[in-house]
């Protein structure tokens, strides 16, 4: 497969950049196996430095998967990665006509769940995300799949991987979680311009849109057993992922010790 760096790269023009596979040995795959690092990673939008886009190639990037809308790829065009082919796989994110307006945190979590029902039961949704892990079980190794800020879109994304991989719900979560720490910083910064042309009155009430919280991720995994019984379902007939591109993902993302 790839040779994974023996430390986590960060950017300081992607702080949500991370190895879906997690740090050290990698996750725990449940059998006695363990996630490989170095094979798929997820991040925010690549609005890189020049030295951010040399680092991502010195990975060895083959692919980057852009999970944004039109709109957000033409206002905020990923930098260019070298030797990476660029690819976009449309998923919708948070309508901006439902965040205009919100009138308290409670409307602003309802939001929050209804995006992520919305992935597991939008058709649009689940051909993007059926075409996105297609993409990641035949392409080169490693690839990339990001949308704006790298924490819902990509999140559920992640999710799927790590559970294809066989990793436990609990860890899963917790690495969704991980947003919540490692882009601070970016959330802060629009946070501060929500105060600054919106009013400080309604930071509170934005501040559930720009962070992941267990209900959210539970409110996808709801839809999946509501609409198709299991995740395992839910890859085969709602994304329509046949056995071999599963035993694919698989064996890209699981490694045993010799």
């Amino acid at each position: 497969m790839t040779d994974a760096p023996t430390e986590l790269l960060r950017l300081a023009s992607a702080d949500n950049f991370r190895d879906v596979a997690g740090t050290g040995a990698g996750y725990p795959a449940g059998d006695g196996g363990r996630v490989r690092r170095g094979v798929f990673y997820r991040s925010n939008e690549l609005q890189l430095t020049h030295a951010d886009a040399a680092a991502l190639a010195g990975l060895g990037i083959t692919a980057v998967h852009d999970l944004r809308s039109t709109p957000e790829v033409e206002a905020h065009p990923d930098v260019e990665v070298p030797g990476a082919a660029w690819h976009h796989v449309e998923v919708a994110g948070i309508p901006m006509e439902m965040v205009d307006g919100l009138a308290d945190t409670a409307a602003a979590e309802r939001v929050m769940r209804e995006v992520y029902d919305g992935f597991v039961r939008s058709a649009d949704s689940r051909a993007a995300y059926g075409e996105l892990l297609r993409a990641l079980a035949t392409g080169g190794v490693p690839q990339l799949f990001h949308c704006t800020a790298g924490k819902d879109r990509t999140g559920w994304a992640a999710a799927l991987l790590l559970e294809i991989a066989g990793v436990d719900r609990d860890t899963i979560v917790a690495d969704y979680l991980l947003t919540n720490e490692v882009s601070s910083a970016t959330r802060e910064k629009y946070l501060a311009l929500v105060g600054e042309h919106l009013g400080e009155h309604l930071v509170e009430v934005y501040e559930p849109t720009m962070v992941v919280a267990p209900e959210y991720l539970q409110a996808a995994y709801d839809a999946v057993a509501a609409d198709h019984g299991s995740v395992a379902g839910y890859l085969r007939d709602g994304l329509g992922l046949d056995d071999a591109t599963i035993a694919a993902l698989r064996a890209r993302l699981v490694h045993y010790d010799a």
